[in-house]
């Protein structure tokens, strides 16, 4: 495998040349002293050295050996404690954590710059710290100044980790059904019993503390999802001084043994009348979760690209390296045996299709990371917009970025040939390690139809309308000449998402099956037309800079016109299928299967 390379140039040329983060910082002012852009380029230049040095090489051996459990006991794979105490060393648990609470407060549009280096660099020790970071967030936004004293600055310290737990045997997408019971006590806390599934990060050697998210129900609480509270739950209790105190009750009772993500501990807890402590209102719970859930789900997306660049790297060297037969127009190479696997056609598509997403995918990533830090930090019509946005665009990024990147790195192991296949290469891992995250958090299905039926049929198109907006208005203020290749057939599809919306809304009136059969189809159309926005913006930037590094905004604008020419045209077909309707699907028996 190829040693990975943090593409920083890439991520500052999109932070201060595209979407121009640091002329937007200043006015924002709940921002506006924790961050710049000197500060920003030292972030990401170490956090690149870390990734690089640290965190990288682990990952063979950590999906070699894995997490190990014995006797209620996990620990992680060799060198993982080390290096988890140097990402500690470095403050970076504390990223973007509350400032109030020893948190540095840097924008997602960081974050989340940092988070595909690391997922990059191996997917399983990113999930330790992810998770953790997510957590946070929801209890800075829910939890009371007792529980964000006592837990916060011990998280962003890195002294503790956290999880979240949802998921029960009988329970995965229908949270309404689960069966984990929390009974109130005298002193305020309640006795939590229940079993909860698919944990990461349930338990490890990596941290002193675990302190749990954990979704339950009050004895008497009201059925399905409107009955669910929130807890903190620690995996030992802490007294009063901040000290560690007695075991809670928290156990874990096996680890599964998956696909792919083996360094990754995901594991069964088993809750016997442990000690947790309300985070928000009681039955309020699925809200405050949902903090932690939205942002995990972006997390996950950014995930499928973090895993598609290093397939990328990975696919490129060996392309450049490996000689095979010889090209179709002539010999290349007269003075080897063969040409390079450059010189064909299937190899070249397969490469540039992994660029052109990987680059547009982190494109897409930024702008919608700009737009949650609008919604975060702004204020007035602009923080109202931004959050719409946001609630449209995380089902996108969560499962558009992940349906990509797997179909990356399965684009890098067919560049490979045989030697994709073969363990000692490492892109066999990328594949497996890939696959979970368009499962996790939400299946692609279901962030599908969180944005079909709940934000675009929900807001009656509105939401959707936000964003035709948005394109149409870069549209009529992009003029020149030199940009008509991107802007005629950028308007093109984004009319095209537009009638497409109005297609479907209209469809479902007749007929509400419409909304299952689209849903997945709807989602992919709309990335990829987003995506083109993104470009395009790329495009008109790097035609505008040529002249400061011709080579490097060459290659954006030959990707650019990459994706439009071979790529875009993708939602064709996507529309023609979702106005086939839903009658395909459900005229078919069950017994006819």
């Amino acid at each position: 495998m190829a040693d990975y390379v943090a593409p920083v140039k890439d991520m500052n040329y999109l932070l201060y040349d595209v979407f121009k983060s640091d002329q937007l910082w200043p006015t924002l002012p709940k921002l506006a002293d924790h961050v710049d852009r000197e500060t920003s380029e030292a972030i990401l230049s170490e956090c690149a050295k870390i990734a690089e040095q640290v965190i990288a090489p682990l990952s063979r051996e950590g999906d070699e050996v894995g997490v190990s459990f014995d006797n209620g006991a996990v620990t992680t794979a060799p060198g993982y404690k080390a290096a988890f105490d140097t990402y500690v060393e470095g403050g970076w648990p504390a990223l973007g954590g509350d400032v109030n609470y020893g948190g540095m407060g840097m924008p997602k549009v960081i974050t989340s710059l940092h988070e595909e280096m690391l997922c990059s660099a191996d997917i399983s020790f990113s999930l330790y710290p992810g998770l953790t970071a997510g957590a946070g967030l929801s209890l800075a936004k829910h939890a009371s100044e007792e529980i964000k004293q006592r837990y916060l600055t011990r998280m962003y310290a890195g002294e503790w980790a956290a999880t979240m737990c949802l998921t029960e045997a009988h329970a995965g997408t229908d949270l309404g059904m689960i069966r984990t019971k929390a009974v109130p006590q005298e002193d305020g806390s309640y006795k939590i019993t229940g079993n909860k599934i698919f944990i990461t990060g349930g338990e490890h050697d990596l941290t002193d503390n675990i302190i749990h998210l954990v979704l339950a129900k009050l004895p008497d609480a009201p059925e399905g999802s409107r009955g669910i509270s929130l807890f903190v739950v620690p995996k030992f209790n802490v007294n009063e001084d901040g000290s560690l105190g007695d075991f809670n009750q928290v156990s874990c009772g096996s680890i599964e043994h998956k696909m792919g993500i083996h360094a990754s501990a995901t594991c069964v807890l088993n809750f016997d009348g442990a000690n947790g402590y309300l985070v928000g209102e009681l039955n309020k719970g699925l809200a405050c979760m949902f903090t932690m859930m939205n942002f995990e789900r972006i997390g996950v997306g950014i995930q499928g690209l973090g895993a598609g660049v290093r397939s990328y790297q990975n696919a490129l060297e060996y392309a450049k390296d490996r000689i095979q037969s010889r090209s179709l127009s002539g010999v290349k190479s007269p003075d080897k045996a063969a040409d390079s696997i450059m010189v064909h056609g299937d190899v070249r598509r397969m490469l540039l299709n992994m660029k052109a997403l990987n680059e547009g995918s982190r494109a897409l990533s930024l702008y919608i990371a700009t737009q949650l830090d609008i919604a975060t930090y702004g204020e007035g019509e602009a923080r109202v917009k931004a959050e719409q946005l946001t609630a449209l665009m995380t089902p996108l990024a969560k499962a558009f970025f992940t349906d990509v990147g797997f179909e990356n790195t399965v684009a890098g192991q067919q560049v490979f040939g045989g030697h994709g296949f073969i363990r000692e290469w490492g892109q066999e891992q990328l594949v497996r390690d890939a696959r979970i995250a368009q499962i996790y958090e939400g299946t692609n299905g279901i962030q599908a139809m969180d944005l079909l039926a709940r934000k675009v049929a929900g807001s009656k198109g509105a939401l959707m309308q936000l964003f035709v907006d948005e394109v149409k208005d870069f549209v009529s203020q992009t003029t020149t000449d030199d940009m008509a290749e991107f802007i005629e057939p950028l308007a093109q599809a984004n009319l095209e998402l537009e009638q497409l919306t109005a297609f479907v809304l209209n469809a479902t009136s007749d007929n509400v099956e419409m909304l299952g059969s689209a849903a997945n189809d709807y989602l992919h159309v709309f990335g990829y037309t987003a995506m083109a926005f993104v470009w395009a913006k790329m495009a008109q930037v790097s035609m505008t800079n040529m002249a400061d590094d011709q080579e490097f905004h060459s290659s954006k604008l030959v990707t650019a016109r990459y994706y439009y020419a071979k790529l875009l045209p993708r939602r064709l077909s996507l529309i023609e299928t979702i106005k086939a309707g839903p009658e395909p699907l459900f005229n078919v028996n069950d017994e006819l299967f």
